[in-house]
């Protein structure tokens, strides 16, 4: 998918973006990373800023929503759970990536392929 047509999905569904100098900007108070996997219809996601956070989309813009609202209501139950609350980094991120991102990590010769949009905190 190309860059362009992920930002007009987002677009389509409600969200806000900041466009800035060469990047765009979504409302995250944490960065987010969305995963493609070998099936085409799941997208997986987590935040590496929040400890336990990850879901199941049905598209970018599908995890993009379900993150946004799924981060409040994972943060109210951290307290719970006896997890302090982190600060919200202040530039978080959201990366998209594939699992050819995967296998370079293990495989260096490999092409990498991801998106980096940066959140507005």
């Amino acid at each position: 998918m190309k860059f362009s047509e992920v930002v007009r999905l987002l677009e389509q569904h409600g969200f806000r973006l900041v466009k800035e100098k060469g990047s765009i900007m979504i409302r995250m108070k944490y960065s987010l990373v969305i995963e493609a996997t070998r099936d085409p219809n799941f997208f997986g996601f987590f935040s590496p800023d929040l400890e336990g956070f990850t879901g199941v989309g049905h598209s970018i813009e599908d995890c993009v929503y379900k993150a946004q609202h799924g981060m409040d209501e994972h943060l109210s139950l951290l307290p719970e759970q006896g997890i302090p609350v982190p600060s919200p980094p202040a530039r978080p991120l959201i990366v998209i990536q594939n699992e050819a991102e995967e296998r370079a990590k293990t495989h260096p010769r490999s092409r990498r392929h991801h998106t980096s949009i940066r959140g507005a905190g």
